[in-house]
């Protein structure tokens, strides 16, 4: 029971004096004036640091993650091709195929689709 203490003690010494050795040895004389910006990069905080976001690429953005799901639940279809019926095989896959299609068909029309004007 003393001996574990006493090792427990000796080990709770030693992560002391280490931690405070490098806490010392980690502090720098000199201040930086990036460092001490708000920004690290460098950059002078003297106009906002929130810009007004494009609606433009934020559906563009929304867009892609919706048609790269897409591509995910299409891609197990031609996997399951063998193991289920072929007429309600490609039943589901057409109604899935429409209504993506017709999801492409309503972006087109908003507009949503011209990357560039």
């Amino acid at each position: 029971m003393i001996m574990t203490m006493t090792i427990t003690t000796i080990m709770l010494t030693l992560s002391m004096i280490i931690m405070l050795f490098s806490s010392f040895i980690s502090k720098k004389n000199i201040e930086d004036r990036e460092k001490s910006s708000p920004f690290e990069c460098g950059f002078d905080p003297k106009s906002s640091a929130r810009l007004p976001f494009s609606l433009r690429f934020f559906m563009i953005a929304v867009i892609f993650l919706i048609f790269d799901v897409e591509i995910a639940l299409l891609l197990p279809m031609t996997i399951i091709i063998s193991t289920s019926k072929i007429s309600t095989w490609t039943t589901i896959s057409m109604i899935f195929l429409i209504i993506l299609l017709g999801g492409l068909y309503h972006e087109w029309n908003q507009g949503s689709l011209e990357w560039a004007n």
